[in-house]
């Protein structure tokens, strides 16, 4: 029997560290590149930008590595039993897949966490050059776009999910440390996109109404993903395979109780007993019901947007349109279909799209705001 690693062993993690400083140098080589005859502001404008399009990847790759089954395969962090990847692994991996071939630990499963971890410190490392470079050009006084807290709030946010990608491994998946991961990755693209449209400067002069109305449309967006997350990490998709109804009937056994205590184990009761097939319904049924309000919520928010004069706000009510249609379908494919790997991939993106929508309205608008428009 093969013998668990130690939770926590630090010994990989500057080699970790210096493979997401190489995968980094490959975006700012291309942004140095692309905007050599710009000055440093357009650089770090399209640094930005090019970092929002990466952490989205990112997230994706996350989900990705969760929706196979894949968070644990290196049972350690941050290496992978004590190494920096699993070809110095091998032997430690074998004897955990011999032990268990369906178990957590596989080659293939290895390498998708490993991959993620690494893809998750490249980030980081440009998040950090966008820190230092923006109190650099701060500390010499030459006129920003955005504050640089903006960008130290962002590697601050970065470092602490990091550190939730750690109890994610260590705590062996524990539903609510998992839902808080996903969280914290799209709490970075809200923070970037919100940077990005500072640097753009592109303002929507919106209603004061409105404004207010899309902060409550992009509060019950964060509470819907965060439903979606539990579903997801819970795995409780499957307590219903059919739609509209659930089990053949519109209101199932249910027991909310359990299903939403969230100190407790992967699979586990609030009592540490076996999680009961109703608390996974009840998990379920509420996550139907967040969509119902969030999809009249949208639609309420797009329309009101489409008769705005400013032909800006109507893209955006497009493009909020869109987004609810794609979260619609690739939500109801994963019911009816048996939750399909692709399905599921597009229901992560299409939340992270749509909060990262708002994120960039709400941050138009507040321009506006400020230049009194």
């Amino acid at each position: 029997m093969p013998v668990a690693p130690p939770a926590y062993d630090l010994a990989p993690i500057a080699w970790l560290a210096l493979v997401g400083v190489v995968l980094a140098l490959g975006p700012l080589a291309w942004v140095s590149f692309r905007h050599r005859h710009e000055g440093p502001a357009a650089r770090r404008k399209a640094l930005t930008v090019l970092t929002l399009f990466l952490t989205f990847d990112l997230v994706i790759f996350g989900a990705f590595t969760r929706l196979t089954d894949s968070g644990l395969g290196c049972p350690d962090w941050p290496g992978c039993y004590g190494e920096m990847s699993p070809i110095q692994a091998h032997a430690d991996i074998h004897a955990a897949e011999t032990a268990m071939p369906t178990g957590p630990v596989t080659r293939g499963k290895a390498w998708i966490e490993m991959i993620h971890r690494y893809l998750a410190t490249g980030v980081g490392a440009l998040i950090t050059v966008l820190m230092v470079t923006a109190w650099r050009e701060h500390l010499r006084r030459r006129p920003l776009a955005i504050s640089p807290w903006w960008p130290t709030a962002t590697f601050v946010w970065v470092c602490l999910q990091g550190a939730f990608g750690a109890l994610t491994v260590t705590m062996k998946l524990y539903p609510a440390i998992v839902t808080a991961h996903l969280l914290g990755g799209l709490g970075l693209l809200v923070l970037l996109a919100a940077q990005g449209e500072g640097y753009l400067r592109r303002p929507l002069a919106l209603p004061k109404g409105l404004r207010v109305a899309a902060w409550v449309v992009a509060g019950l967006t964060v509470l819907q993903i965060t439903l979606g997350g539990w579903v997801s990490t819970n795995y409780a998709v499957l307590a219903c395979t059919d739609f509209p109804t659930c089990q053949g009937q519109w209101w199932p056994p249910m027991d909310f109780e359990h299903g939403f205590a969230v100190f407790r184990e992967l699979g586990m009761g609030k009592h540490g007993e076996v999680l009961p097939f109703a608390a996974l319904t009840a998990i379920h049924m509420t996550h139907r019901a967040g969509a119902l309000l969030l999809t009249i919520a949208v639609v309420w928010l797009a329309w009101q947007l489409r008769r705005q004069a400013d032909p800006v706000a109507q893209r955006f009510a497009l493009g909020l349109g869109l987004a609810l249609a794609w979260q619609l379908a690739s939500g109801l494919s994963n019911v009816v279909l048996g939750w399909p790997l692709l399905a599921a991939l597009a229901h992560t993106g299409g939340a992270a799209a749509l909060l990262t929508l708002m994120a960039a309205m709400i941050t138009r608008a507040h321009q506006a705001d400020r230049a009194g428009t």
